[in-house]
């Protein structure tokens, strides 16, 4: 059996990582977690609850790194840890020196972001390379992302493993009616329509800010429409804050965090999704939420968009930076009840074709073996 130690940073609650401590072969693979991190969230619950070995390791900034290197450097030989599997950056700096410093011959990193360090933060290159460099696996999670580390970073094909997000699919099936009754009427939905959502942090390339002047010209033709902005929060908040000064407060609502988001998106009737570039995304998470959900969207292509996504099959394509084709196609998917039915099923098939956790679990024990 082997020992394997994921090592994760700045995550207090991840479902990701309960359903893989759930799913993953125990009579192959024992799990450990090390968190970085300063305080206790959900993950810890979890793991305490199942009783899966972990330690929390107090990491606020980088100032804190040589600390957590060697704690982790502890906790890795004193449990015989045969394989780490590291995810985020500050997880990835700490986890990939402290395993190569104890001489644990696997070490894995997987890459949550495409090209953020080469367009916001070119200081952030420096730590890609040595973590490129000292992983023995680096495993991308879409092919945007295994672009990036080819022709940019170098890293040689080889070295890289594509390995899509995985999700419980049923998830999406079984919902209970009263918890979607219950969330609308948390945020005063039930009597407004469409319901228009967006599931993305307030960060400038998320786009909102071509989403919000797109539902301020809807409301002239539907003005019980409700815009809902959930995971509320980021850099971005006060330009966004000032754009929706132009929408009446009853039309829409910020939800800072929502924990049941499978019975969040049956909220919706459109879900809309607009990343500045082709790769701005390194995945895009609520891509497949919104499409398992069944719910219509418009999207521009980022992320695992691009490998995915075909125009008015499985969801509407809008040109990036356009606010006037979001308004166009959210009245196309109002008033087209047979494309809305079509993007929707269609959406359905492509997730399910693509996504189910088990392609996942299976390509990741295949990679720990």
């Amino acid at each position: 059996m082997k020992n394997i130690c994921l090592i994760l940073s700045g995550i207090e609650t991840a479902l990701a990582f309960e359903w893989i401590s759930e799913k993953l072969d125990k009579s192959k693979f024992k799990l450990h977690f090390i968190l970085l991190n300063t305080k206790k969230g959900g993950l810890e619950d979890f793991l305490i609850l199942n009783r899966i070995p972990f330690t929390r390791i107090h990491y606020k900034t980088k100032k804190d790194i040589p600390f957590a290197i060697l704690n982790t450097y502890k906790y890795l030989k004193y449990n015989k840890i045969n394989l780490v599997h590291c995810h985020l950056l500050d997880a990835g700096i700490v986890g990939i020196i402290g395993s190569y410093l104890a001489r644990i011959k696997s070490r894995i990193y997987t890459r949550h972001y495409s090209s953020y360090h080469h367009e916001y933060y070119p200081k952030g290159i420096f730590y890609d390379r040595i973590i490129n460099k000292l992983s023995t696996k680096v495993v991308a999670i879409s092919k945007t992302v295994q672009k990036i580390l080819i022709e940019k970073e170098g890293v040689k094909p080889s070295k890289i493993e594509l390995i899509h997000h995985g999700f419980p699919l049923e998830k999406f099936d079984d919902i209970d009616s009263n918890s979607v009754n219950n969330l609308k009427v948390k945020y005063e939905l039930t009597e407004a329509y469409p319901i228009i959502g967006v599931v993305a942090r307030h960060t400038k390339w998320k786009g909102i800010q071509y989403i919000i002047p797109a539902f301020e010209k809807l409301l002239k033709h539907y003005p019980e429409a409700k815009l809902v902005l959930a995971n509320a929060k980021g850099e971005y908040q006060n330009e966004i804050a000032v754009l929706l000064l132009s929408i009446p407060p009853e039309n829409y609502i910020e939800i800072d965090f929502e924990k049941d988001l499978f019975s969040l998106f049956q909220c919706f009737d459109i879900f809309v999704h607009t990343p500045l570039n082709h790769h701005s995304e390194a995945f895009g998470q609520v891509y497949i939420e919104a499409m398992a959900s069944g719910i219509p969207s418009i999207f521009t292509l980022s992320g695992i968009a691009n490998e995915i996504i075909k125009h008015k099959k499985n969801a509407i394509v809008v040109d990036y930076h356009n606010w006037e084709q979001i308004y166009l196609a959210l009245l196309e998917l109002i008033e087209d009840k047979a494309l809305y039915a079509t993007i929707s099923a269609n959406a359905k098939n492509t997730v399910s074709e693509n996504f189910d956790l088990e392609t996942m679990i299976s390509k990741l024990e295949a990679l720990y073996e």
